[in-house]
């Protein structure tokens, strides 16, 4: 793992630690889990079958710093709106997926006739990404209340954003399987942008920006059940693994981006 991405971790845990020794705010800590649709150069853009197959999952250990309470003295914080209606949460996820050509230009009658869509066809990746990053989440009602009422919904937003390390792969099944000018497509095989190809099996890194909408569920006095939809974008093409070149080819000219449905359990840490 790089030196940076091991930086960050060691500051993820170091704010925890800081926030709780200079001003008392309380911690919960959880695990969530769930599908992940990857929306990358791979298949047709708007098609079911490619949201649907392009599926992968993902799992993340979330922090959060509640600033109703107080966990050194036992009691609520001074009332003010943001006290009452904000959580930040810190997360550190992992998410794979694999992928493959899906829509109307990889039909069984096109791969059979063309070549070009048999070697689309054949082509196939997945892509890894750790994520670790910081989001700010808004309740509209009272987290006190919600707080205070087992059986109770608190229903949220949230924007933020995160570091990511990502690590592609990309293969094709086509002729003798090798990544060569014989058995890819024509518009992969092309350079784009600072590489050779309009692919790259390199790992690397970008930033992204993400919101979600989500509620909890009041399951006991300290511990939450929790569901999430999140909307994340990488400031990157390169992140599946593919990038045909966007001038020449326009309709692959979009960042990767991902839907995650995540579900999760909360403990409230005294």
């Amino acid at each position: 793992m790089p030196k940076l991405f091991r930086t960050l971790i060691f500051t993820f845990f170091g704010l925890s630690q800081f926030a709780n020794a200079q001003f008392g705010f309380s911690h919960e800590l959880g695990l969530i889990t769930g599908p992940v649709a990857f929306q990358s150069d791979y298949g047709e853009r708007n098609n079911f079958e490619t949201d649907a197959g392009n599926t992968g999952f993902g799992i993340g250990l979330v922090h959060y710093l509640n600033f109703s309470y107080r966990a050194d003295c036992n009691c609520y914080t001074p009332e003010t709106y943001f006290n009452d209606h904000f959580k930040l949460r810190s997360e550190l996820s992992f998410s794979k997926t694999n992928l493959e050509h899906f829509g109307q230009w990889v039909t069984p009658e096109k791969v059979a006739k063309s070549i070009d869509a048999a070697q689309l066809k054949a082509m196939t990746g997945s892509t890894s990404v750790t994520d670790i990053g910081m989001q700010l989440e808004f309740y509209p009602w009272s987290i006190r209340d919600f707080t205070a009422t087992t059986g109770s919904w608190g229903p949220y937003i949230s924007l933020g954003g995160h570091f990511s390390f990502y690590s592609p792969t990309v293969e094709t099944s086509f002729g003798d399987q090798k990544l060569s000018k014989l058995n890819i497509h024509p518009k992969y095989w092309e350079p784009s942008e600072g590489e050779d190809h309009g692919f790259s099996p390199k790992s690397g890194t970008a930033w992204s920006i993400l919101g979600s909408v989500g509620t909890r569920y009041k399951l006991t006095p300290l511990s939450d059940l929790l569901v999430d939809l999140r909307f994340q974008y990488y400031f990157s093409n390169w992140v599946d693994g593919l990038n045909p070149n966007p001038n020449k080819y326009p309709e692959n000219k979009h960042n990767d981006w991902l839907v995650w449905l995540n579900f999760g359990y909360i403990y409230y840490l005294d």
